[in-house]
């Protein structure tokens, strides 16, 4: 994901991966659960654009 990073609020990513983690893979701020919906998500590979800011532009 060139130029892109992790967010760098540790809180709200702890939040966000445990969210990955209980959809099992699949990005929290989505609601349905297929293969475009898993982290990173297709939204986000097509758009550079993260919902759930887990990934931010670098600056």
């Amino acid at each position: 994901m060139q130029g892109f990073r992790l967010n760098p609020d540790k809180e709200h990513v702890a939040k966000i991966i445990e969210g990955i983690f209980r959809k099992e893979g699949h990005c929290p701020c989505q609601i349905k659960e297929d293969d475009t919906t898993l982290c990173p998500c297709t939204k986000f590979l097509d758009d550079k654009n993260c919902c759930c800011k887990l990934y931010i532009p670098k600056e």
